[in-house]
């Protein structure tokens, strides 16, 4: 679904007109018709007030279901898991993470690669 669909979709879901949703989000209603006709894309800072507006996250309006976050089955379990956490264990889960994007990050930059390559040798 496109942003004017989700936009169009939240907006119906919360019984708003066009002009209304324009007024609480201090907009014209000619700019919340191009926003929905897809003729024009809103700032961060008009996508912010469209959210609290319609009770959503940012998220919600700009991806697709399932676009943001792991494609991968296992791996959107295990998160799902690490959010019933305690905020302590979240904090280590995060640390972990980090640490192990980070190796991964390092050993493909250049100079990792070339000293793996001199070792090889």
């Amino acid at each position: 679904m496109s942003f004017p669909e989700r936009l169009v979709a939240l907006r119906n879901k919360q019984g708003l007109s066009q002009s209304a949703f324009g007024e609480r989000i201090g907009i014209h209603l000619t700019q919340v018709q191009r926003y929905e006709a897809g003729s024009s894309q809103p700032t961060l800072d008009v996508i912010r007030r469209m959210a609290t507006t319609l009770a959503v996250s940012a998220d919600v309006l700009v991806f697709d279901e399932g676009e943001r976050g792991p494609q991968d089955d296992d791996l959107k379990l295990i998160f799902e898991a690490v959010d019933r956490l305690t905020p302590e264990q979240k904090t280590t889960a995060r640390e972990v993470l980090q640490a192990l994007i980070t190796r991964y990050q390092v050993a493909r930059t250049p100079r990792a690669k070339a000293a793996r390559s001199r070792a090889a040798t």
